[in-house]
Formats: structure tokens, C-alpha cells, sequence
């Protein structure tokens, strides 16, 4: 079985910007707990739009969507549910919680990973079931032609690589043959390339990923979505899974490319949290902090929908607040009337007020 990437990474150097990626990522690990003796009701409103960005994120990547209107609603109301779209954004925003719950005694298990499927996929179905026939992943092009990027495992031999993936990860973290967020992320690539699942692979990869992140000390995705930045990244996420899936069947895959890709993902997170908790903390409130941090991350003229979306635990008034609010300070401008109106940024936007 030397396909899977537990069984090679401990023999492996490791590259110096993974190096780096874990020495940040420690420094990080400290100051996340600072914030959370300091301000645990302030970061309350943090963990409430985390959940909303990660269900929502972690959906579009795979092209299921949810009026921005009504997203708040889906997440988190009661509401009878309008479509399929909807159904997977709830039953993700339940795998969420079950991971924030109850973590600490949710073992990564082949029960634990049907049921995060089971809930993501809103239980119709195939819903927490393994593939019952092979499933490779092809790419679809706007003229019509596919083709195969990756001949995932059959889906014969699917249980029994799960069953020695999930070994593997128990093993490695007992007797810490690697460091354990390159261990993570290694899972996270094979779990990818085994492809258990005949639809919602992804979506519980990255549920995995929140947990076993929380059962290493690394809470960020309690306040930041991890999912919301990997879809923000979606194109090199899917050129480092390509490229590090490469050669895998036959054991001579480069695991670094994506390996590094999921550490940056960990750090982008923190640096975010960073910066929000300590506006949080200081001066601001939360969600006006969101709004401020999406404006300086998008690198063109926007619009409130644009924000909106960004945003989805802030109200279109709330936004609109805070824009005009900027506007006085002379940080941006609104080019144009009406709803579809453009806000342009002003001179260095690099500085925070």
C-alpha cells in the first residue's frame, strides 16, 4: 500500500517554506489562545460568521449555490428549504456543528467520516455511504470535451484504503513519525485521491480538515472560515491537488506542492484572525471589522452586492454604515447612483484606520 502518503512522508526532507509554513504557524497557535483568555464574548461574532462563510464556500466550490438574501436563513433559521442547494448549505452548517460540539470526542473514523457526509450531503441518497462503482475525476471544457484528471481508488478496494488511511493517521499521531500538521495535510491528500464518496469529496475533506485541526490545538476555523479562503485560492487549489496527485498510484508523487498549499491555508486564517480579533478587541466591532477586511481584500472597484457576498453575516444596512462611514474618512468613494453603484479605494489602502 504504498500509495498512501503516510507510509512515505516520514522518509521524505522537508522543503524550507514548509519548514517556515510551521514555525509561523506555531507563533500563531499562542497568540489564538492570548485572544481567547482576552475576549471570549467579543469573538462570539466571529464564530457565528465563520460558520456562515464555510457552509456557504464549501458548497460553491463545488457549484452549489444560495441566494445571498437568504443565506442567514438557510444557515441558520427554521425555514422550509426551497432546493437541493439549500438542503446540502443546512445539512454542512449541521456537520459544522457537529465538529465545534463535539470534537473532542469525535474520533476520525470510518462512522465519523460517513456521518460528516451523511449531513453535507442533507441525508438524501447515497448520503454516508461509500461509491458503489468506480468514479474518476473528470474535467468538463465549455466546448464539450472531458477529460480524466485523476482514476481515483475502485470502488472495491475503497473500504480497505480507508481503513488503512485512517490507521495511518492514528499511528502517526501516537508515535509522531512527522509533525502533525504535515500528517493532516497528507491525509487530506490521499483522503482526496481515494475519492471514497461518489459525490461530496471535497466538502468532507475540508470538514475533516476543521477536525482534526481541532484535535492538534489549531482552533482558527472557529473564527475564520478555512473554506472561504480555499475558495478564494480555488484555482491553485486545484493546480496543487493535480499536481500532487500525480504519479500516486505507482508511489512517486510530489505531495509538497499541495501539502504546502493546505499549511498556507492554516496561516492565511491566522493572520486574518489576527487582525480581526485584535480590532475585536480594541476599537471595533466585529462585523464592522468584516466589512473593512473585505474591502481592502478585494483589489478592484466594488459594489454593497460584492461586499454582501463576502459578508454574508452583515446586513445590507450594516454594510452600507460602514461604507459611508469610510467614505467620510476619505478611504474610499462611491463612483455612480443606485443599488449597482461602484466604491472605489482611495490612495494607500494598505494601512487600517
Amino acid at each position: 500500500m504504498k500509495t498512501l502518503l503516510f507510509f512515505e512522508a516520514a522518509e521524505r526532507a522537508i522543503p524550507k517554506i514548509t519548514a517556515w509554513h510551521l514555525a509561523d504557524l506555531g507563533e500563531y497557535l499562542g497568540k489564538q489562545k492570548l485572544y481567547e483568555r482576552q475576549a471570549p464574548q467579543k469573538l462570539k461574532a466571529l464564530k457565528e460568521h465563520a460558520i456562515i462563510e464555510s457552509a456557504v464556500s464549501s458548497n460553491r466550490i463545488e457549484g452549489v449555490n444560495v441566494d445571498p438574501a437568504r443565506v442567514k436563513e438557510v444557515v441558520f433559521g427554521r425555514a422550509h428549504l426551497r432546493d437541493r442547494d439549500e438542503e446540502e448549505v443546512r445539512g454542512y452548517r449541521k456537520a459544522l456543528e457537529l465538529i465545534h460540539t463535539k470534537s473532542h470526542s469525535l474520533d476520525v473514523s470510518e462512522e465519523a467520516i460517513c456521518e460528516l457526509h451523511r449531513l453535507a450531503r442533507g441525508g438524501i441518497g447515497d448520503a454516508g455511504e461509500y461509491k458503489s462503482r468506480d468514479s474518476d475525476i473528470i474535467e468538463r471544457y465549455p466546448d464539450g470535451r472531458v477529460r480524466i484528471r485523476f482514476k481515483t481508488v475502485s470502488a472495491s478496494e475503497t473500504p480497505r484504503y480507508m481503513k488503512l488511511l485512517i490507521k495511518a493517521w492514528q499511528e502517526c499521531i501516537k508515535e509522531r513519525w512527522m509533525h502533525p500538521l504535515i500528517a493532516m495535510a497528507a491525509f487530506n491528500l490521499d483522503f482526496l485521491c481515494v475519492h471514497p464518496f461518489r459525490d461530496g469529496n471535497g466538502r468532507v475533506s475540508r470538514l475533516l480538515m476543521l477536525l482534526q485541526c481541532y484535535h492538534l490545538g489549531y482552533e482558527v476555523g472557529r473564527y475564520v472560515s478555512l473554506e472561504r479562503i480555499i475558495e478564494e485560492n480555488k484555482q491553485r487549489y486545484y493546480e496543487t491537488l493535480e499536481e500532487s496527485s500525480k504519479g500516486w498510484h505507482e508511489g512517486k508523487h510530489d505531495p509538497w506542492p499541495y501539502l504546502n498549499f493546505v499549511l498556507f491555508v492554516l496561516k492565511t486564517a491566522y493572520k486574518e484572525f489576527e487582525e480581526r480579533a485584535g480590532a475585536t478587541v480594541s476599537r471595533r466591532g466585529s462585523k464592522t471589522e468584516m466589512v473593512h477586511h473585505a474591502v481592502y481584500a478585494i483589489e478592484r472597484n466594488f459594489t454593497v452586492a460584492d461586499i454582501e457576498k463576502m459578508c454574508p453575516a452583515v446586513s445590507r444596512d450594516m454594510i452600507r454604515t460602514v461604507l459611508k462611514s469610510m467614505q467620510k474618512e476619505g478611504k474610499i468613494e462611491c463612483i455612480g447612483r443606485g443599488p449597482g453603484a461602484l466604491w472605489k479605494k482611495k490612495g494607500n489602502t494598505s494601512k487600517r484606520g
